[in-house]
């Protein structure tokens, strides 16, 4: 039994008819989606429908994952677990024959309608184990992408993930190659506070899923356990950044990540997280410690022969026109030489790459003789297009060169370094070819020599020296926090810039990168806009003593007062119960006590004055900001700022006296809170 959308075939024969697991009501809403809009409009749709499945299923970004990895047309490939199609249609574009096999008939209509222009994709749904035995034994590439995790599921074996791997390998051609992304079990985000992208909970995979579930991801150690029962001997290990979902850029053990690379690290676009640390900072110590292969957030393993790509950075958040992809290249295997290549990732923006040259012999040419030299430009192929190729150089980027100075405090250091930027950028300054983007991790320092090594963004107009060196400033500073100590006023003063001039020159700044994305919308914007929450843990402790040190009120006649208060801390005995003894003082004619932070039902289950009990129903003595039937000892607050007024100078005080309390406090949500209110009012 067979279904056709457009050119795609679907394959029903051993579909069950039902299917087994579902995202629920928003897959219907995708399949419209993907129905009524070109892939084109996906972006537009992301941003309006501000949701996580959504952005999930359709964003591009999900397709870096497979899009770097070299494959031309007699290729043929086997994708397990293909989903909505995340990354089906770039294996569609790469390879000549797409076979995707998936549980879900709904996302593998999704699938095929996003795709039925596409007439090398073949679908079949259903269980992988009634599909494996038709599927032939001769495919070059098999990707697991978000799949072996689940390889409990696929096969209910004692040992699942030995099981399930040695059965897709029976179908790889001699010579083919196994992909596998998935999650690293100690990927640093998790020990950060992000919680396991599976299960939903903090630390599952950490405490080595104790809890159960139906999911395992793995340790680098433990992936090559694995692969050592199945017999495989050639396997290569990369390590998607930030992860393998939303991957921006790509390290091997060849090109690791260097300190101050990692900055990315804000990706719950799924749930609300944790900020136990800043994993920038934690990252740069793991990888002074050579430790990044265990602690990176995801791998993509390649089982078989290697690449000779070993790095690869996107920049595909873009204009249409300017989404390119940039890849470090081992170009002499035997004697390890690499190249850099910028590759045009559509149609549109092949004439951006190819001005590279020519932005390369102009800046040359303005340059000659004034201390800073262009990293060497020629046009070569990649991927059946023209490439921008470029020579890879060792050294230091300024960009370090001023952190180091900044970390000893060596402020003329720094000042020394940034006089030597300008004087060497702004050499021309009046020649009618610049480099807008000087920035300075785009500056290559080796020794006396200086190199521009990115110039991307060059223009046929002259660029003031004091605007490109304050452009790169700003950049400097927006990367870092830790960079903020440097006194912004001195620069200013050091370029001649006034406070009208910089606010122009952030003007410019906004349109220039609104101009260079085409208005689409960052990721962290779209983070921010899906509402999932970044809670610090310094936050959640201050949150925490505030709910559990309860603040006293003292009224000596002037009412109540910030500056007539303090705080009882460890009031509470417990997670709900608390008790108090206060001394009050002659003086003191009334207190207010706040229980909370939050809405809540209080049971006074004790409250007295000397001994003497306080009377609930009388107004002149008690009273609250919150709803209770006459009489009763439980008052519901429907507000944030509950309290409890206790009349004292009512009663015949001492020099000393005691007022006791004793509550139970229930948290409430502001719904519940205020219908319980509401409910109690009309009864009352």
């Amino acid at each position: 039994m067979t279904e056709q959308i457009g050119n795609v075939l679907l394959n029903l024969t051993h579909y069950s008819g039902k299917d087994l697991y579902s995202d629920g009501q928003v897959e219907d809403e995708i399949l419209d989606i993907v129905k009524e809009h070109p892939q084109t409009d996906y972006q537009a749709v992301i941003e309006k429908k501000k949701s996580w499945p959504i952005l999930y299923h359709l964003s591009h970004f999900r397709e870096n994952i497979v899009d770097w990895i070299p494959m031309d047309k007699s290729a043929k490939v086997l994708e397990v677990g293909s989903g909505c199609g995340a990354v089906t249609g770039a294996l569609s574009r790469k390879a000549g024959e797409v076979t995707c096999v998936d549980l879900s008939h709904k996302r593998s209509l999704i699938n095929a309608y996003r795709h039925q222009d596409c007439d090398n994709i073949t679908i079949h749904v259903g269980n992988f184990k009634d599909i494996e035995p038709d599927l032939p034994t001769d495919y070059d590439f098999i990707f697991l992408v978000g799949v072996f995790e689940y390889g409990q599921s696929y096969m209910g074996t004692e040992r699942p993930f030995e099981d399930f791997l040695s059965i897709i390998q029976k179908h790889a051609a001699s010579g083919g190659r196994i992909v596998i992304a998935i999650e690293s079990r100690y990927g640093l985000k998790y020990f950060a506070g992000c919680r396991e992208d599976h299960l939903g909970t903090y630390f599952s995979g950490i405490e080595n899923y104790a809890a159960g579930g139906g999911v395992r991801t793995f340790s680098r150690p433990g992936l090559e356990k694995i692969f050592a029962a199945c017999g495989v001997k050639e396997y290569h290990f990369y390590y998607p950044y930030p992860d393998y979902k939303f991957m921006t850029a790509l390290y091997s053990d060849e090109r690791l990540p260097g300190k101050g690379e990692l900055s990315n690290n804000l990706r719950n676009f799924d749930r609300d997280r944790l900020l136990l640390f800043d994993e920038r900072h934690a990252f740069d110590g793991v990888i002074e410690d050579g430790l990044f292969p265990l602690f990176s957030n995801s791998y993509e393993v390649i089982l078989g022969k290697d690449f000779d790509v070993k790095y690869v950075k996107y920049s595909n958040d873009r204009a249409v026109q300017y989404q390119i992809r940039t890849e470090l290249v081992k170009e002499d295997v035997s004697g390890g030489a690499f190249v850099v290549r910028k590759i045009p990732l559509t149609p549109q923006s092949r004439a951006h790459v190819a001005g590279l040259a020519k932005a390369y012999e102009g800046l040359k040419v303005r340059y000659q003789g004034g201390g800073m030299e262009i990293n060497r430009c020629r046009l070569t192929q990649a991927d059946g297009v023209v490439a921008a190729e470029f020579e890879y150089l060792e050294g230091q980027l300024l960009s370090g060169l001023l952190d180091e100075c900044l970390s000893k405090e060596d402020m003329e250091g720094f000042m020394a370094l940034f006089r030597q930027y300008v004087k060497r950028t702004g050499y021309h300054e009046n020649a009618s070819v610049a480099d807008y983007d000087l920035a300075f991790d785009n500056i290559m320092v080796q020794g006396d020599r200086w190199t521009i090594i990115d110039y991307e963004w060059t223009l046929d107009e002259p660029v003031k020296v004091k605007e490109s060196a304050f452009r790169a400033i700003q950049c400097y500073l927006s990367e870092d926090e830790g960079r903020r100590k440097l006194d912004l006023n001195r620069i200013l003063k050091e370029l001649y810039i006034t406070p009208k001039e910089a606010d122009r020159y952030r003007d410019k700044e906004r349109e220039f990168q609104a101009y260079v994305t085409g208005k689409r919308k960052a990721m962290s914007d779209l983070r921010a806009e899906l509402g999932q929450l970044v809670i610090p843990l310094s936050l959640l402790l201050e949150q925490y003593r505030l709910a559990k040190d309860v603040q006293i009120y003292e009224n000596r006649g002037e009412g109540f007062s910030e500056g007539q208060s303090y705080f009882v801390e460890n009031a509470y005995v417990d997670e709900r119960r608390m008790e108090l003894r206060l001394c009050v003082e002659k003086e003191v004619c009334s207190l207010r006590i706040d229980p909370a932070m939050e809405c809540c039902a209080v049971l006074i289950e004790e409250l007295t004055f000397n001994g003497r009990k306080v009377p609930l129903g009388d107004k002149k003595i008690f009273s609250t900001n919150g709803k209770s039937l006459k009489q009763s000892p439980v008052v519901v607050f429907d507000t944030t700022d509950p309290n409890i007024c206790v009349n004292v100078g009512a009663y015949e005080r001492q020099e000393e006296n005691i007022l006791y309390v004793r509550l139970e406090v229930s948290k409430l949500t502001q719904e519940a809170a205020s219908g319980i209110a509401a409910a109690v009012k009309r009864r009352f």
